[in-house]
């Protein structure tokens, strides 16, 4: 079990710490939740063994543990590939406590995808994403697919995704490559295959993705880990998120709940303590520590200028003021 801190259900409400420069919602930002009514639309990720999912979830529930664990805001993203999906967020989106919304687009038909972009009208749009599953994305650097991924790139928008294959994998490097301007997010550390404790090919997808400056990584567990594991198991993804922090680095890091899909496993309050107690111990230092709680969901979604008196335009994110440890990774050998 990861080591007790600050943000541990222990001391839910307890202040950032002193000096740490917060967000303008403060300084912990959940990266990654949803939003759903169960009668809305249908959900073929949920299976029947997943019955703590099936209910309504709404901004008045997770209000309830955002507060418990002193948390500001979230990143509400989307959970359903279809165009009514985009029509909930928008009214979900409106809500003060959600600081930024990664919408739906349709990425496998870029034409379609780019139709689709021009008809957005979602508060605080910051992101795009779509269930990828096992699809190859061997579109990806398709003419059509590379105008596209430029013109989010040119809207200040960041792709999430979740490659888990090594042509996945493939295929989103040469994407990153390909249009440097572009912000990439790799959701639930890249679903590590913590029920076993394996290591390869994870790490050497890790390393790949990290190698591109312009993508980073959500601290969180995936639907995918949560229903593999019998219980949750924070010390099993300590080597995950410390392997992570070294080829990342904190401003290329952010914590997130996965909130409510993490409920299978976990509540809110342990979930979110325990995987910032990780952090705590994998990033010593406070300042780095704060980028990874808040600072760089903030940045890298250009939140602020959706908050308060925040800029009427996007930016560009700030470079990187933590670089990746360059110590030797302390643990398991990188090898099978």
């Amino acid at each position: 079990m990861a080591p007790n801190t600050p943000d541990t259900p222990n001391t839910p409400n307890a202040p950032a710490p002193p000096g740490i420069q917060g967000t303008p919602y403060g300084p912990r930002i959940d990266s990654h939740q949803h939003f759903w009514r169960t009668a809305a639309q249908e959900q073929p990720w949920r299976h029947a063994e997943h019955t703590a999912l099936a209910r309504d979830f709404t901004p008045a529930d997770l209000v309830t543990e955002l507060d418990a664990s002193g948390v500001g805001a979230s990143v509400l993203v989307q959970s359903v590939d279809e165009p009514e999906e985009n029509t909930r967020l928008a009214g979900y989106g409106a809500h003060p406590r959600v600081a930024g919304v990664v919408a739906w687009l349709p990425l496998k038909d870029p034409a379609a995808a780019r139709t689709a972009l021009d008809q957005l009208a979602v508060p605080k749009l910051a992101g795009v994403r779509c269930l990828v599953a096992d699809d190859p994305l061997g579109r990806l650097t398709g003419r059509e697919s590379l105008a596209l991924f430029a013109e989010l790139a040119r809207r200040s928008l960041v792709w999430d995704v979740v490659p888990v294959t090594a042509e996945q994998t493939r295929q989103v490097v040469r994407l990153a490559e390909a249009v440097p301007g572009l912000r990439v997010t790799v959701d639930h550390l890249g679903r590590p295959p913590v029920e076993s404790g394996a290591w390869e090919p994870w790490a050497s997808h890790m390393r790949r993705l990290a190698a591109c400056p312009n993508v980073a990584v959500k601290v969180s567990v995936g639907i995918d880990a949560l229903s593999a594991w019998d219980a949750w198991d924070a010390g099993a993804l300590e080597r995950y998120v410390r392997f992570t922090a070294e080829h990342f680095g904190p401003d290329r890091m952010m914590l997130a709940s996965n909130w409510p899909v993490v409920l299978l496993r976990a509540g809110y309050g342990r979930a979110w303590g325990d995987l910032a107690a990780l952090v705590a111990a994998v990033c010593p230092d406070e300042a780095a520590r704060a980028a990874v709680l808040g600072g760089t969901a903030s940045r890298w979604y250009g939140l602020d200028r959706h908050a308060p008196g925040g800029t009427a335009h996007p930016t560009p994110p700030a470079p990187p003021t933590h670089p990746a440890p360059t110590t030797p990774p302390t643990g398991p050998s990188e090898t099978p």
